[in-house]
């Protein structure tokens, strides 16, 4: 009976993460879309000179720049939180499974769960 309990919670928690993935993609992709349809209706008649090579704006390089770049509703800003939507897809796949894990108290990978949650973090934090 243990083993049937077991493999249930085991195939909801991968039916949650596949969603969890999928609904993260999608919304990653729509607000890229959109992100592209605003910048093309913006800019799309501009001439690009690609002999010099210009930075990415400021404003565009921490979160809280994009998040005002996106209510302003430029369409970098919306591209640029869209990838932050894709960055964050796999890391909350990661923090889902932690939980996932201490509710069947699986001890051991709620600890290698915590390793990967943190190198994650040390990475996308580390400058």
């Amino acid at each position: 009976m243990k083993r049937i309990v077991r493999n249930l919670l085991d195939h909801e928690t991968e039916i949650i993460i596949g969603n969890l993935l999928r609904a993260g993609v999608i919304a990653a992709a729509a607000v890229v879309s959109s992100g592209g349809i605003v910048y093309l209706f913006r800019h799309g008649q501009a001439q690009m000179d690609y002999s010099v090579f210009h930075r990415q704006p400021e404003d565009l390089c921490d979160v809280s720049g994009i998040i005002k770049q996106t209510f302003a509703g430029r369409g970098r800003g919306l591209i640029q939180l869209g990838l932050l939507i894709l960055i964050a897809t796999p890391v909350a796949r990661v923090v889902f499974s932690v939980f996932a894990f201490a509710r069947q108290k699986d001890r051991l990978y709620v600890a290698a769960t915590l390793i990967v949650l943190a190198i994650l973090v040390y990475s996308l934090m580390g400058k």
